[in-house]
């Protein structure tokens, strides 16, 4: 069972001396405005399981605008959206929302849904997941209170991710793949009732926009562990909501692995993970899921090149290829690509060629430039780019070594 905190405690605790100076200044002046101001979401959820989270929403029983503003301490440094009552300021190097409690209305399932001001209860209610609809008051008396009407810190003890009404996911089915990623990060369970309505509704998940469903799959590919999410939802029938012929299956539980280690110290780019997920789908099947997702196009020319380069590898592997042979295969690709090559390719000829690829030929340049040709002779024209390109890979076969050598070559075979 999960061991929950003290919520007042836990705020002195897990997050830093500054942040809770502002917490604590937002709250005496939003009692001055005879207003109540909450903290809210997920940093609550974490809190209360001992985690820091910087990610901060607030929510104002009141004029949260009003509120932001006063705390932003340059006007330039805050984003308001009326019709929403929100807005965001930035601090520091945080960004904090302050949000007006509100009810929500949809007007039908997976449409964006219409806000107006309500009550603390009432706002909380139209969250995703018990655990996620707590909140902690930062006003007067209330500062460090723990508001839980819906039995979220049971959920959080049990280890259970639940929802809060049975119409929730039909209302907004990317609630779908928030509660898998919720379930795997946390290492929590969906409970039953709640994994009963989430088979039922999947199909609701064709009345959300593309845009919506990518946020969602792109803040799986920010999660510790994303193989996990995704196995969930192939073991679900979720994935091929994406695309039929899309798996997650044991082979991610190598290929990503060995992302986070080719990347480290950084995180795996969300192109780098997209071309291993949707590796074994053929082109047509990638620019299918690319058509339906409308994925950045950095991330969808990633996975055609590492369709292109899977149909190199029997030329990359060639016994006695040239390493000026092994750069013109591979210098059109991007690196992603190129990474996830490696990773998945089945051969060490090939993976060998790749790594030579990355790690040395990339980098290799003639030492002479155009510049040098015309003081030499070299008139211009598109041989002088014939001329830079012999002397590159002149470079990276070892034929030559100094500028001398490059010299030597233009005078003997180009100069007039």
């Amino acid at each position: 069972m999960a061991k929950v905190i003290n919520p007042a405690d836990s705020i002195e605790k897990n997050l830093p001396a500054e942040l809770v100076a502002f917490l604590q200044l937002a709250g005496k002046r939003a009692a001055a405005r005879q207003e109540k101001l909450y903290l809210v979401g997920g940093v609550v959820r974490d809190l209360l399981l001992g985690k820091t989270n910087l990610d901060i929403d607030l929510a104002v029983e009141g004029n949260a605008i009003a509120l932001a503003k006063e705390m932003a301490d340059k006007q330039d440094n805050i984003t308001v959206h009326k019709n929403f009552y929100t807005a965001k300021i930035r601090w520091h190097d945080l960004y904090i929302d302050f949000a007006a409690t509100r009810r929500e209305t949809y007007a039908n399932p997976g449409a964006l849904p219409t806000v107006s001001p309500s009550s603390l209860i009432e706002d909380l209610i139209r969250r995703d997941f018990t655990i996620n609809a707590m909140a902690i008051g930062l006003t007067g008396q209330d500062y460090g209170l723990l508001y839980d009407p819906y039995n979220g810190q049971e959920d959080l003890i049990n280890r259970g991710i639940r929802i809060l009404h049975d119409k929730s996911f039909i209302d907004d089915s990317t609630r779908i793949w928030r509660g898998l990623r919720y379930e795997q990060r946390l290492g929590f369970q969906i409970e039953p009732h709640t994994l009963e309505l989430l088979k039922r509704d999947i199909p609701m998940l064709d009345t959300v926009s593309a845009d919506r469903i990518y946020y969602e799959i792109e803040c799986i590919l920010k999660e510790e562990l994303p193989e996990k999410v995704f196995k969930r939802a192939h073991a679900l029938g979720i994935l091929k909501k994406l695309h039929p012929d899309l798996k997650a299956d044991s082979r991610l539980d190598d290929r990503f692995p060995q992302a986070r280690e080719v990347s480290f110290p950084h995180r795996p780019s969300p192109a780098l993970y997209m071309a291993l997920l949707t590796y074994d789908l053929n082109i047509t099947e990638k620019e299918e899921l690319n058509s339906y997702l409308r994925l950045p196009k950095l991330i969808a020319q990633t996975m055609r090149d590492s369709d292109s380069i899977k149909s190199r590898f029997k030329y990359i592997a060639t016994t006695g290829i040239k390493r000026s042979e092994i750069y013109h295969l591979l210098y059109d690709y991007s690196l992603q690509a190129i990474m996830a090559s490696i990773i998945v390719a089945e051969t060490e000829e090939v993976r060998q060629n790749l790594r030579l690829y990355l790690d040395k030929l990339r980098s290799i340049k003639p030492l002479l430039t155009g510049k040098d040709l015309l003081k030499m002779g070299v008139t211009q024209g598109p041989h002088m780019r014939e001329i830079l390109n012999s002397l590159l890979d002149a470079k990276l076969d070892d034929r030559v070594k100094t500028r001398e050598d490059e010299e030597r070559i233009v005078k003997n075979k180009y100069s007039k």
